[in-house]
């Protein structure tokens, strides 16, 4: 075999931690860890012997997640204490700042700057909460944003239109944190909103925190990544991070137990099935997966088990359930007890769908029977798409409704053992201008983000009615929206068809809370999603829209809807604390 030329060798890798095999040049601070508020960072290739770095890790402190990271020899670690730690299931992933290439491309629709914790903590933790981060105290964050701060950096991406905070990102510098011989940095908890509609967050704070530390002189950017996560992984590599062959080593807690707990049997079902699963495990009640692909499971705790199809349970009667499957009959029942609700005709009385159309100007066309969003038209306005919209959704199946349109905005209301949990506004899939791209690319791609944000669960569909309400908006499928333009290409507000949802729990107004709970009450169900129209969720106004017997509780974080389901389910496996909190609250309602 010819031997392989000097010219086409692959270059040599260079050689990691260079200083560790030359112990008279520079030298990390011996021991050294970095306290980020949610945990701390061992740099464990700053300490001296397995020993030393195992008892750091053993002081981790309550509800916090250390990580021992750039572990070259985790055997060793591991041997010392196999009950203890775990080999995190992470890649380590390093951008060599002296050849990263600048992005020419700006950010559209939001900016990135630095965090100000007095404006910005409660927006950042919103984030780590609805990815299931550690949340850090507010008063942590002032201290480390001061103006000679330079251990952490912390920046956000802000919507340029309505000042949200969209996505974070936190980097350390390893000068300060343990005078790193080769001048390096890291970049950690990196959080997007998934229900932002403008693509590029990730990257673009990615690329701000790298170039802020090429301006500070650093050399490189690690970063750890799950190994399963393709596509945080593509995103990375496309970007120049190379994977280094290192390793990250953390201790057995609660906090890190799907790490090391072995296979998941929610792992194959969809997230409305598996965030009720997790709850359940973490509380040691038994789980049957039955039908993965139908989100069939059963729970066993305490001598009781309870089957669900995702949210809906034994607990739900066969009436109950009968009745939120068809509108029409959900409408006459909850109009009885006192909810204000949309005048209705059948989509077969063509005088009576004239008359409502001069009376309201504008129509809603659904299936009387279905879910997701199937078959739903909004804000017909002329007589000829209402009767396109009841052709298109009697291809459902049954009976077509004709309810009268009512401006606003779309608010679901999860109400689980007759209490409210959960209150979110609904807005429609919605697409912004670029300037390149057709609206026909720009509705794909914002598609692919949902899709990847809720594991399949959300996507645009390319239909006549997309292609309506692009045209209601003055655009051609074809046509190349401005830079900055945006406008919806769905009416409807369903999560199913590209929607997203925004958490307004703590801001909704009693008397749209009172109205939940009656519907609840009027159908006698136990769990269940009631969506009005409202104006201003921080207003009494409501129009009822419909009664949904299986709402998808993972669309509702950072609200505990997984617990208060599994409480509903099993009251003996609340915790001791929130047990107490429900009397405390069950006897002020009395």
């Amino acid at each position: 075999m010819p031997a392989t030329s000097a010219r086409t060798r692959a270059p040599a890798r260079r050689p990691l931690f260079p200083f560790l095999k030359n112990p008279t040049g520079p030298q990390p601070r011996a021991n050294s860890l970095v306290d980020v508020g949610w945990g701390r960072v061992l740099f464990a290739h700053s300490f001296g012997d397995a020993d030393g770095l195992l008892s750091e890790l053993r002081a981790e402190g309550a509800d916090q997640r250390d990580i021992a990271m750039y572990v070259v020899d985790p055997h060793v670690l591991l041997a010392a204490a196999p009950a203890e730690l775990f080999l995190d299931p992470s890649h380590t992933y390093r951008l060599d700042l002296a050849t990263y290439r600048r992005s020419r491309r700006r950010p559209s629709g939001f900016y990135v700057r630095r965090m100000s914790p007095d404006l910005d903590a409660d927006a950042v933790n919103r984030l780590y909460a609805l990815h299931r981060m550690i949340q850090v105290r507010p008063e942590f964050l002032a201290q480390q944003t001061g103006p000679d701060a330079r251990l952490l950096t912390y920046f956000v991406a802000e919507d340029e239109e309505t000042g949200a905070v969209i996505g974070t990102v936190t980097g350390i510098d390893h000068c300060a944190a343990y005078d790193d011989p080769e001048r390096g940095s890291s970049l950690w908890t990196l959080a997007v909103d998934p229900q932002t509609p403008h693509p590029g967050v990730g990257e673009a704070l990615i690329r701000w925190l790298a170039e802020h530390y090429l301006t500070q002189g650093c050399g490189y950017m690690d970063l750890s990544v799950l190994h399963d996560n393709a596509g945080a992984i593509a995103l990375y590599e496309k970007l120049g991070f190379v994977r280094l062959p290192v390793f990250a080593v953390k201790r057995r807690n609660v906090i890190n137990e799907r790490l090391f707990a072995g296979p998941d049997p929610a792992e194959a079902m969809n997230p409305y099935a598996r965030i009720i699963i997790n709850e359940a495990r973490r509380r040691g009640i038994g789980v049957e997966v039955m039908d993965a692909e139908g989100g069939l499971f059963e729970l066993r705790f305490g001598g009781r088990a309870v089957r669900c199809r995702e949210s809906l349970t034994d607990l739900t009667t066969a009436v109950a359930l009968a009745i939120c499957d068809d509108k029409a009959m959900t409408r006459r029942i909850v109009a009885a007890a006192g909810v204000r609700v949309p005048d209705e005709v059948d989509g077969r009385d063509t005088a009576g769908i004239r008359a409502l159309l001069d009376r309201h100007g504008s129509l809603v066309v659904k299936p009387a029977r279905g879910e997701q969003g199937r078959g739903v038209a909004v804000d017909l306005d002329s007589l000829a798409d209402v009767e396109a919209a009841i052709a298109a959704a009697g291809q459902h199946g049954g009976r077509v409704l004709v309810e009268s349109f009512h401006r606003g905005e779309d608010l679901r209301l999860i109400v689980i053992g007759f209490k409210l949990v959960a209150a979110a506004i609904r807005r429609p899939a919605t697409v912004v201008g670029n300037g390149r791209d057709t609206v026909r690319t720009l509705i794909a791609r914002q598609s692919r983000r949902r899709e990847a944000a809720t594991s399949g669960e959300s996507a645009i569909p390319l239909d006549a009615e997309t292609a309506r309400c692009v045209a209601k908006a003055g655009f051609g499928l074809d046509d190349v929206p401005a830079e900055g333009v945006a406008f919806a290409v769905r009416k409807a507000a369903n999560l199913h068809t590209g929607g997203t949802i925004h958490d307004v729990t703590a801001m909704v107004h009693p008397r749209l809370v009172d109205a939940a709970i009656r519907v609840a009450r009027a159908i006698d169900i136990p769990v269940v999603g009631v969506d009005f129209i409202v104006p201003n969720p921080t207003e009494p106004d409501y129009v009822f829209i419909e009664a949904n017997e299986r709402p998808g509780l993972a669309n509702h974080e950072p609200q505990p809807t997984a617990e208060r389901f599994i409480d509903l389910l099993f009251p003996l496996s609340m915790p001791a604390a929130a047990a107490r909190r429900a009397r405390r609250t069950d006897a002020h309602a009395d």
